[in-house]
């Protein structure tokens, strides 16, 4: 089955979520008790999360998997020490060497050397809630966030981690339903929210250092104005899960989520505007070249792309329809992306089929 960043962490939270694990089962070991195998073809593996240390490109994904690029991924080699085999869904830089992972089994692993080695810092698989992204901000301060709203803070670049309540203000007017145009409906949404017990938060991101945005399932949105001190819920265009937030420049926005859905705000996510995208494919992962380029990612291959600001995109199908989850820019008209395939470096333009790059882990 193809997966790709949130939705397979999102599936994943579900899951565990609904599973009923006898009390009198034996334990199984975890994946954060053991380190990360190595293998030839790593950077071929699934990979979810992507980040830039520097000059460098770093890539994680199942099983513990994280590779690195020292030639804007052209070619790719595995981290060498990486103590966990749970799945990597997250991953930020502070600077070229300081940065932190984050994934199931609520792991959370630092770096100090950009990315060669790791260290676990925080785990806790009995608590059955992955984190599924993290943001690396100034000051050291972090924060991670995953399945059933759960909100991890720390003050000294992951080495240790606390847990609060994520308690968004009320929204300051009604969301609006996506009715039968957009995924599923208001209602089942709000009961999947008091099972589970809080809302997935799929991905964090920074707009500046202060402003933050969460996109999050049944259609959640929610913006910090002061580093994640306090957050806002915003109005919603739709009822499904969004899986990623693009800042752009003059507090514009892209929200993209389930079934090609792709909308944008010229306010900081006060009001939303709907983007043709030419897909029903879950959407991602999205990047903004140098030059005003902008690139959304998806399942199936899906790229879309805009050079008008982020007002409309034009869809370039891969051939190999090979599922993407997140994208970096590495020039003008090309992306390091990752998904089902691994990781690779993709030009832009014309649609045509993406090619493997060159190099393989080594």
């Amino acid at each position: 089955m193809r997966r790709t960043r949130r939705a397979a962490a999102a599936l994943a939270a579900a899951l565990l979520a609904g599973s009923s694990l006898a009390a009198d089962a034996p334990a199984a070991p975890t994946a954060s008790a053991r380190h990360a195998e190595h293998a030839r073809l790593a950077a071929h593996s699934l990979l979810i999360a992507l980040a830039a240390a520097g000059g460098r490109l770093v890539a994680a994904g199942d099983r513990g998997v994280i590779v690195l690029s020292d030639d804007q991924g052209a070619s790719w080699r595995q981290a060498a020490d990486v103590p966990t085999q749970a799945l990597l869904t997250g991953v930020c830089f502070f600077d070229a060497r300081h940065g932190i992972a984050v994934g199931h089994d609520e792991v959370a692993l630092t770096t100090s050397d950009g990315g060669d080695s790791w260290q676990l810092t925080h785990d806790a698989p009995e608590a059955q809630r992955p984190l599924l992204d993290v943001w690396c901000g100034s000051d050291a301060q972090a924060i991670a966030v995953g399945a059933y709203s759960t909100y991890l803070v720390s003050t000294d670049r992951g080495a240790s981690w606390s847990e609060r309540s994520f308690a968004p203000q009320p929204l300051a007017q009604p969301r609006r339903a996506a009715g039968r145009a957009g995924g599923m409906e208001p209602a089942v949404a709000e009961a999947g929210a008091a099972a589970g017990g809080g809302y997935h938060l799929n991905r964090i991101v920074g707009a500046s250092a202060t402003q933050l945005f969460i996109a999050g399932e049944a259609g959640h949105l929610y913006r910090s104005d002061d580093a994640g001190a306090h957050w806002q819920e915003l109005p919603s265009p739709y009822a499904g899960s969004f899986y990623d937030v693009l800042p752009l420049p003059g507090g514009a926005l892209l929200a993209s989520g389930m079934r090609g859905n792709l909308y944008r705000s010229d306010d900081a996510g006060g009001s939303w505007s709907r983007i043709d995208t030419s897909t029903v494919e879950l959407l991602d992962g999205a990047a903004a070249l140098p030059g005003g380029t902008l690139a959304v990612v998806g399942l199936s291959g899906v790229v879309l792309v805009s050079r008008d600001g982020g007002r409309s995109f034009t869809l370039e199908q891969q051939g190999d329809r090979s599922g993407l989850s997140a994208a970096l820019a590495v020039g003008s008209e090309a992306l390091a992306v990752v998904g089902e395939g691994g990781a690779r470096r993709m030009a832009l333009g014309g649609g045509a089929a993406a090619t493997p790059a060159p190099g393989t882990a080594r």
